[in-house]
C-alpha cells in the first residue's frame, strides 16, 4: 500500500472547483499517468482519478499511478464480494460504485490508519465515527471497508448504535415515563439507547489488542417482541479476534450535538428532552478519532429508502411494513435530522483534529453526486 508521504501531485480544491483549471491539471497529471502506464492500466487510472472524490479523500495522480495494482486487487476483493463477475463485466454503476466510491474511501481510512500508528499515542485501535441517514448504503459499505483492511492485514471490527439501544422492558418504562411524546415512543432517538453499555462495548474492542485476546459485540434484535425488539441474549453475540486496528463505530445520529432549547423546540415541541439527552452521547463522540459524514440534500429520501426495502421484504413474503407504516416510523426520526444535519453537513462532528473529517454526498440512488461538499480540512 501506498504512502501517502510519497504522493507528489495534489489535485487542490480550487483546481477542482474550477473547471478550466482542473482540465489542465488533469491533463498534466494523465500525461504523467500514461508515461508509467500504458492501455487498460492507463484508463483506469485515469477513471478513478476523474472521480469526484479525487479531492476529498486526497488521492493523486502519483499515488493512483504507484498504486494502480492495489486499485486492481482491492477492486477484485470487493467485486467478489458484491456477486459483480469480473471487472471487464462490470456495468458503468458497478463500476462507479467501486472504483470511485467504495475504494478512495477506504484509502482514505487507511491514511487515517498510518496517521494514527504514527501519532505516538497509546497503541489503541482506530476508531471512525460513520454518520449517514438509514438505507444510504452504509451498511453495504462499512462491510467492505471491513473485507479491505482484512485484505490489506488489518483487523477491522464494526458495531453500530443500534446495537446499543435500550431492552424492551427498558424501553417499554421510558415511553411509559413521556406519554404521548412519539419520539421515545420506539427505539429511535437520543434517550433510547444506553450510553454506558455501548461505552463499555467500545472500551471491550479498544482492548483487543493482541493476537490471543478476544471479545465479543452486542447485537440488537430486532425482530423480538413484534417488531419492538430488544438485545440479543449474550451467546449469540459475534465473537472478535484480535488485534484490532480499526473500529467503524456507525449510526444515524451518531455526530449530532444539541441546539439550544429554543431551536429544539422550534422544530418539534417533543424534541426539547431528546435534545437534553443528546448532550451525553458526546462520550461516544469522544472515542472517535476520525469521522466519514455521508451527506444527503434531502433527508426525505429515508422514506423512499425506506419503503424500497419493505417493498422487497413483502415481495419475499416476510412481511415487511405497509407505506402508511413506514411513514409512520420515519417520522419519529425528521425531526432529529432537521434540528442537527444542518450544523453537522457545515462544520462537521466536534473532533480531536479538524483534518479527520470526510463528508461526502450522495444522491437519491445512493450513488455520488458530481460536485462534492467543500472538504472540512
Amino acid at each position: 500500500m501506498h504512502s501517502r508521504q510519497q504522493d507528489v501531485l495534489t489535485l487542490n480544491q480550487r483546481e477542482w472547483n474550477r473547471p478550466t483549471r482542473y482540465h489542465k491539471v488533469h491533463q498534466a497529471g494523465h500525461r504523467q499517468v500514461t508515461r508509467a502506464l500504458s492501455g487498460a492500466d492507463a484508463d483506469l487510472a485515469d477513471y478513478i482519478l476523474r472521480g469526484p472524490l479525487t479531492v476529498p479523500c486526497k488521492l493523486t495522480v502519483e499515488g493512483v499511478a504507484k498504486n494502480l495494482q492495489a486499485f486492481k486487487d482491492l477492486g477484485d476483493v470487493v467485486i467478489e464480494n458484491l456477486g459483480f463477475g469480473s471487472l471487464e463485466q462490470l456495468d458503468e454503476v458497478q463500476k462507479l460504485r467501486i472504483f470511485r466510491y467504495y475504494l478512495p474511501v477506504f484509502f482514505w481510512c487507511q491514511a487515517q490508519l498510518e496517521e494514527h500508528r504514527h501519532s505516538g499515542g497509546s497503541g489503541e485501535p482506530l476508531v471512525i465515527g460513520m454518520q449517514a441517514p438509514q438505507g444510504c448504503g452504509k451498511t453495504t459499505l462499512v462491510e467492505q471497508l471491513e473485507f479491505l483492511f482484512e485484505h490489506t492485514g488489518s483487523k477491522a471490527a464494526s458495531v453500530s448504535i443500534d446495537d446499543f439501544y435500550l431492552t424492551f422492558e427498558d424501553q417499554q418504562a421510558l415511553a411509559k415515563s413521556q406519554p404521548g411524546n412519539s419520539l421515545v415512543e420506539l427505539r429511535s432517538n437520543a434517550g433510547t439507547h444506553d450510553v454506558d453499555f455501548g461505552l463499555a462495548a467500545i472500551s471491550r474492542l479498544k482492548g483487543c489488542r493482541t493476537a490471543d485476546s478476544t471479545v465479543t459485540v452486542p447485537r440488537y434484535d430486532k425482530a423480538a417482541h413484534g417488531g419492538k425488539g430488544t438485545r440479543a441474549a449474550e451467546d449469540t453475540w459475534p465473537v472478535i479476534n484480535g488485534p484490532v486496528e480499526v473500529i467503524l463505530f456507525e449510526g444515524w445520529m451518531l455526530g449530532f450535538e444539541p441546539v439550544t432549547k429554543e431551536a429544539a423546540a422550534a422544530v418539534d415541541p417533543n424534541l426539547v428532552g431528546v435534545n437534553e439527552r443528546l448532550q451525553d452521547y458526546q462520550r461516544w463522540h469522544e472515542q472517535v478519532d476520525a469521522w466519514l459524514i455521508l451527506k444527503v440534500s434531502d433527508p426525505a429520501y429515508v422514506y423512499r429508502w425506506r419503503e424500497q426495502a419493505e417493498v422487497v421484504l413483502r415481495s419475499k413474503g416476510k412481511g415487511g411494513m405497509t407505506e402508511a407504516q413506514v411513514k409512520d416510523f420515519v417520522d419519529r426520526y425528521m425531526p432529529a435530522y432537521r434540528a442537527y444535519l444542518p450544523h453537522l453537513y457545515a462544520k462537521g462532528p466536534e473532533r480531536k483534529n479538524p483534518n479527520k473529517a470526510l463528508v461526502i454526498e450522495i444522491n437519491e440512488g445512493r450513488g455520488l453526486v458530481e460536485q462534492q461538499p467543500e472538504p472540512l480540512w
